[in-house]
């Protein structure tokens, strides 16, 4: 310590005190002030950088929260589409059966009105052939019949007595 206080020169303390307290003057009056004002700017750049980055972070979550309604509404308008689809595929396949068995219903009506008209025209041309064979069995029975005279004979008398009758 001793040698501290020999090698100490009050002048020399004055000066180095006096160019201290100047340079801190000028420093103070030339630097100190951009300094702040650089470091208030830099603070003011963070501080607006990190309210853009809040921002953008509640842009984000508005923006997912609004795919998230997008997206729900579209699988609700799928689930819609599908079930209006599926109700018109049934309702399609009703149609086509309900024609399908119309149509068979009236090929079946129409194959029993085929099969009427053909039995009736059956029965007719049945019936014209007994007729007809009738008829032919007929003539040859009274040919048989009237083939002799005494035959003839007995047959007007008998036919005469039968008028008398009535």
């Amino acid at each position: 310590m001793d040698k501290l206080i020999e090698g100490f020169s009050l002048g020399l303390f004055v000066w180095q005190l006096v160019l201290f307290l100047l340079i801190l003057f000028a420093l103070r009056a030339f630097a100190w002030k951009p300094i702040l004002n650089a470091i208030e700017s830099r603070e003011e750049n963070i501080k607006g950088s990190l309210e853009s980055a809040k921002e953008a972070k509640d842009q984000v979550a508005q923006l997912k929260s609004d795919n998230e309604s997008l997206l729900r509404q579209a699988k609700d308008e799928r689930d819609t589409i599908l079930k209006e689809a599926k109700e018109m595929k049934e309702k399609i396949v009703s149609d086509a059966k309900k024609k399908a068995n119309e149509e068979a219903d009236r090929l079946i009506e129409a194959a029993r009105e085929s099969i009427r008209s053909e039995k009736n025209a059956a029965v007719a041309e049945l019936k014209s052939q007994v007729a007809a064979l009738s008829i032919e069995i007929a003539e040859k029975i009274v040919k048989n019949e009237l083939s002799s005279d005494d035959k003839q004979t007995a047959l007007a008398s008998q036919l005469v007595d039968d008028m008398n009758l009535n």
